[in-house]
């Protein structure tokens, strides 16, 4: 039989069995490098217009983790699916390089030096910090198999971003936007600088709890509650952050509640009457009456005094005051509260804040001065004991605002700071509209989610005080500190940015004098002596309008880009900060679509953390497995939820990966010999060649169409199941025989040849995107003159194989054949279990049919036996089918019978014949096998 064997057709291809990615994915990346694989692909795109995905800056600071891994691998999963759709699709990747972080380890690394550089030499040491984690991070990106435009990446750092940023700036105080005002925002102590709404994180965190009660010694109080005594009431309020208390100057109640006066002892306490048993346990009463109840209406004006200072503490009526916890009487600090700054508005209270920017009192402040404000809490509560104004205290776990980056508690604290204001122009109205009508939110409760965070939102305050960002242009007036920031001048300055070799590093470098218009007189006081705004710009703000410093000036893209992509945690971050500046500046959404990704989680769905030490790095993965792994495990989750990944779901996935290869090296190798003048055309094919083909060409559609609606899962799972089910498990396994044992170019086998050619050119542009060293390898090893011209698979055009489809009645007619091989499957098992048979191919079927399965069987023109696998097929009538006959049970008018194949066995095709040795030549194989040897050449066939 071995001398036979060498008659066959076996697959001839150099294509390895093994993937050896860690070794060929290097190797791959210089082949792309140096054939301007990312050109070609441009090149060979554009017939259906543009679309553009507008990459999100991450930050250029350490090297890349898993979730940067996802988040890049999903882009260029989208910009190669549209290019090989036929969309011109550039991507231009871009990094982050200013702010808090960056500074922070240049900080460190300087120590005390850092106090006598100056700001331009800081600054300098900040953008070659950046720079390093760029060019580490762009390694690493690409390594993943990212294409794009990585020799001319868009900085935040540039002289022409810096120059754009300052510029939409510049539009924004045009445009009547910003302000300079004192109010309440978040403040890191430990960073010393404010933060918006995106850089608070929540964590729970233990604060003390405490019921402080203020005199109430007003004789307007008999008017509301005539059974009170002035000189024994208070009103009482409930805090988790007593050093607040010093900056007290005011107390809230809700205009629509109920509040009662209780009486305990012979004196008076003043709380809402839905909390006023909640608050009588809290005190420890064991008793008490009472004494009068009113509307919060009728309290206004009433005027008690600071339970620690004795000054006047006016109680106000405010809408936010509610009955989930506390008293109903709400401690009030304009300098620490967005609320409470409201109410102080509005009642002229003064936004009292008297710390420094560590949070540490200041000496004025009697009894706290040089404490910090988390030192004073202790000392506030023992303060307020000793003046007897202290009714509870304990302790209260809650969810509390942390800094983003150093993880320390934020404070609420009322600073002089740059604001864009959100009800100018109507900017937050226009950006709810632009959310509901303009913007497709994937997944849908994106849409709803952002829109409750700018609904809400306070003004934007845009200014920190650091160095490493782009400074807020304006002068301050040395005498009385008014602000001046004319837009003329503003753009002016911004022109010398954008000349500048290191762009607004110019601000912090060049003289007073050169800035600052000759003869200025500031226009509040008169006065002519300068100094600059050090402020700078929040970073959100800086990555916000690349719109305008990318989108709208790389020659790649366009404004507004189709697609903006990142993880949930961008809704109030980049998503959120892009659609304020674009709205401000443009009066549209700068982007169409915006698509967000969970995050990375281990295998059991928690966080990843060093700490728990169960994180995985994308080194790990690539150095083990590939970078063509992480690549399929992205596609092969639903990456809008979180994503699990762990050493056991990677596993699963490299195996699924072996059978998606080995599909492609079977074909591969039976093709080898396929030249264009072979093939075969579509209504020429065997009828089980051009089903395989219609089977794959409708899988194609579903992947392609998963492609345009980001359902990369869909991808994953839909070529998987194609190679292990209906191809490797099916159709190639039919085709053994004929590829094997037909003449080398009978028109049964260049048929097969044919279909599993345009199938091959099929999955590997189905693959590309997210297969993309596979499918490149794949496509470098296609016979020669059937590569269809292109330097790169993802420059292939795309086939239209939409003539390659069948009728439906044809189709059906298939999936019934496929329901009777299933049938026959089933029937073989029990006679294969009582050792009668070992193979089906030791199998003789009869099929019993009633006249119409027969008549749509023979419909098909298909040898039946070959597609059942089987040595001996034949058919009867349904009514001659004798007692033991296997009846189907998916197929109406059809039974089974099971017989051992009669002859022996062909040592060529391994299929039982009763001719066998018909030609004395080869006595040892069947006529069909004969047949062919005759054709062959003499030394072939020997």
């Amino acid at each position: 039989m071995s001398d036979y064997k060498k008659t066959l057709h076996l697959p001839q291809t150099t294509f390895p069995m093994k993937a050896n990615l860690t070794q060929n994915e290097p190797e791959m990346l210089a082949f792309w490098e140096k054939t301007g694989a990312y050109d070609a692909m441009i090149a060979a795109s554009g017939a259906k217009g543009e679309y553009v995905l507008h990459d999100g800056p991450p930050y250029a600071n350490g090297s890349i983790h898993l979730g940067h891994a996802l988040n890049k691998i999903i882009k260029d999963i989208i910009v190669k699916s549209k290019n090989m759709q036929g969309f011109r699709s550039e991507y231009v990747p871009g990094w982050d390089c200013h702010g808090l972080p960056i500074e922070l380890k240049v900080e460190k690394q300087l120590g005390e030096k850092k106090k006598t550089l100056p700001e331009h030499v800081f600054r300098k040491l900040c953008r070659e910090y950046a720079a390093k984690y760029v060019e580490i991070q762009r390694k690493e990106f690409k390594r993943l198999g990212v294409m794009g435009v990585w020799d001319e990446p868009y900085l935040t750092m540039h002289p022409g971003y810096e120059a754009a940023t300052a510029r939409e700036l510049g539009n924004f105080m045009k445009g009547g936007y910003v302000a300079r005002s004192k109010k309440p925002i978040y403040w890191c102590c430990s960073c010393k600088t404010a933060l918006a709404e995106a850089e608070v994180e929540y964590a729970d965190h233990v604060s003390p709890s405490i019921h402080v009660r203020f005199p109430l010694n007003d004789e307007k109080l008999r008017a509301v509650f005539p059974a009170a005594d002035p000189a024994k009431s208070y009103a009482v309020i409930w805090t988790t952050t007593p050093w607040t208390i010093p900056d007290n100057m005011g107390i809230a109640v809700h205009p629509e509640l109920e509040y009662s006066l209780l009486e305990h002892g012979g004196e008076y306490h003043l709380v809402a009457s839905g909390l006023a048993e909640a608050c009588v346990k809290a005190f420890g009463w064991d008793a008490y009456t009472v004494a009068g109840t009113a509307m919060g209406t009728a309290l206004e004006g009433l005027v008690a005094s600071h339970p620690i200072y004795g000054r006047p503490s006016p109680i106000c009526l405010g809408d936010h005051v509610t009955l989930e916890a506390g008293t109903g009487c709400v401690h009030t600090a304009p300098g620490h509260g967005r609320e409470d700054f409201e109410v102080g508005q509005k009642y002229g209270l003064e936004t009292f804040s008297p710390m420094n920017d560590e949070g540490r009192f200041l000496d004025s402040v009697e009894f706290f001065a040089g404490l910090t404000v988390f030192e004073a809490n202790p000392v506030v509560i023992e303060k307020l004991k000793e003046m007897g104004n202290l009714l509870a205290q304990s302790k209260v776990s809650h969810s509390y605002p942390h800094c983003w980056r150093c993880k320390e508690p934020v404070i609420f604290r009322a600073t002089t700071q740059w604001f864009i204001t959100m009800e100018a122009n109507d900017l937050r109205a226009r950006s709810l509209k632009a959310i509901r009508n303009d913007v497709r939110w994937i997944p849908a409760w994106g849409e709803e989610r952002i829109h409750q965070m700018i609904e809400h939102r306070p003004d934007w305050c845009i200014s920190r005080q650091r160095m490493w960002g782009v400074p807020i242009i304006a002068l301050l007036c040395e005498s009385c500190d008014e602000a001046w920031y004319d837009t003329d001048w503003v753009m002016d300055i911004v022109s010398r940015f954008e000349k500048h070799p290191l762009g607004c590093d110019y601000w912090f470098s060049a003289p007073l004098e050169e800035i600052v218009p000759q003869g200025l007189a500031c226009p509040k006081c008169g006065g002519n002596h300068w100094k600059l705004s050090k402020d700078i710009l929040d970073v959100w703000f800086d990555s916000g309008t690349s719109f305008a410093a990318v989108v709208e000036q790389r020659k790649e893209l366009r404004f507004p880009a189709d697609m903006y992509l990142e993880g949930s945690d961008q809704h109030r971050g980049w998503f959120h900060s892009s659609l304020l500046a674009s709205m401000g500046t443009r009066g549209c959404a700068p982007y169409r679509q915006v698509l967000t990704h969970g995050y990375a989680v281990d295998g059991n769905g928690h966080k990843m953390s060093k700490s728990l030490g169960n994180g995985i790095e994308p080194q790990e993965v690539i150095n083990k497995h590939g970078a063509e792994i992480l690549r399929m495990w992205v596609s092969s989750v639903d990456y809008r939820e979180d994503v699990r990944i762990s050493d056991e779901i990677l596993n699963r996935l490299v195996d699924a990966y072996r059978r998606i290869r080995n599909t492609c090296r079977y074909i591969l190798g039976n093709i080898s010999d396929l030249a264009p003048e072979g093939l075969v055309p579509f209504d020429q094919m065997e009828s089980l060649d051009r089903y395989a083909l219609d089977v794959v060409y409708r899988a194609h559609l579903r992947i392609q169409s998963a492609y345009d609606e980001y359902e990369f899962h869909k991808v994953y799972h839909t070529l998987h199941n194609l190679c292990t089910t209906d191809l490797s498990a099916f159709y190639l396994d039919i085709l053994k025989d004929r590829l094997y044992s037909s003449a080398r170019d009978s028109r049964a086998r260049r048929s097969a040849q044919t279909a599993m050619l345009c199938i091959l050119r099929l999955l590997i542009r189905d693959m590309a995107p997210v297969l993309s060293f596979t499918a490149e390898e794949v496509f470098r090893h296609l016979p020669d003159g059937l590569k269809m011209n292109a330097a790169t698979v993802f420059a292939v055009a795309d086939d239209d194989l939409s003539a390659c489809q069948m009728s439906a009645e044809e189709r059906t007619a298939w999936e019934t054949l496929l329901l009777v091989r299933s049938e026959i499957t089933k029937a073989i098992e029990p006679v294969r279990k009582s050792g009668e048979v070992g193979h089906p191919l030791d199998t003789h079927i009869t099929l019993y049919m009633d006249d119409a399965l027969a008549a749509t069987l023979r419909s098909l023109n298909t040898d039946l036996r070959a597609t059942c696998i089987v040595s001996a097929l034949s058919t009867a009538p349904l009514a001659d089918a004798p007692d033991n006959a296997h009846t189907a049970e998916e197929v109406n008018g059809l039974r089974i019978l099971v017989a051992k194949a009669p002859g022996e066995k062909c040592e060529r095709c391994w299929i039982y014949s009763e001719e066998l040795g018909t030609d004395p030549g080869h006595p040892t194989i069947c006529p069909r096998c004969t047949g062919v040897m005759q054709t062959m050449p003499q030394d072939a066939a020997e």
